[in-house]
């Protein structure tokens, strides 16, 4: 799906800070935001964070500039920018990360079970993989602005299907958080 405007990300989530902190994101911790896209979470959660750093990761070179921008608007200095592949992360940051977060994108991910082998080599033992995902209800059901959003229906997962999917790579379930009003934070730790 593509990525959505300013006015749809407020709308969806009015309080980004709040969502981070309702997933346990805490200061100190050094965090990649994987697919950080144009930043609507990058800069809360280096708010959040400091004095810890965030690697903000996403593959599209006309996504990071604008992700620069939201962080630079707020005087954040502790974000640093990686244009990059996910399936490439240990190349592209300076491990070990206490945690990774994916938001709104897993769903679209071709190789889920790679791409959750290569957030596994990067954590910290004990770290945090945050998956953020839309609930499994049909895309008629989560209109934003009035109009329904999101992945397309049959692209949407469960709690339980996302744990299938990367528990080949060592990830077990600590706990899942809700996010209304129609996603989830699915916190997973290497088993």
């Amino acid at each position: 799906t593509a990525m959505p405007d300013r006015d749809w990300w407020q709308a969806l989530w009015p309080d980004p800070e709040q969502t981070l902190r309702t997933i346990g994101i805490t200061p100190g911790t050094r965090v990649v935001d994987l697919c950080c896209g144009d930043g609507y979470f990058t800069a809360p959660l280096a708010r959040i964070i400091a004095p810890g750093e965030v690697f903000a990761v996403d593959l599209s070179a006309d996504m990071l500039p604008q992700a620069r921008s939201e962080v630079a608007a707020q005087s954040l200095n502790n974000v640093i920018f990686v244009e990059g592949d996910a399936r490439d992360l240990p190349r592209l940051v300076v491990g070990p990360m206490d945690l990774v977060i994916i938001a709104n994108t897993f769903h679209g991910v071709p190789d889920k079970a790679g791409l959750a082998g290569t957030v596994h080599q990067v954590l910290e033992p004990g770290g945090r993989f945050v998956i953020i995902n839309w609930h499994a209800i049909p895309r008629e059901q989560t209109a934003v602005l009035g109009a329904p959003r999101g992945p397309r229906t049959d692209l949407r997962m469960t709690p339980e299907s996302v744990l299938e999917a990367v528990r080949p790579t060592g990830f077990e379930r600590l706990r899942v958080v809700e996010l209304p009003p129609f996603h989830y934070g699915l916190i997973l730790g290497p088993g």
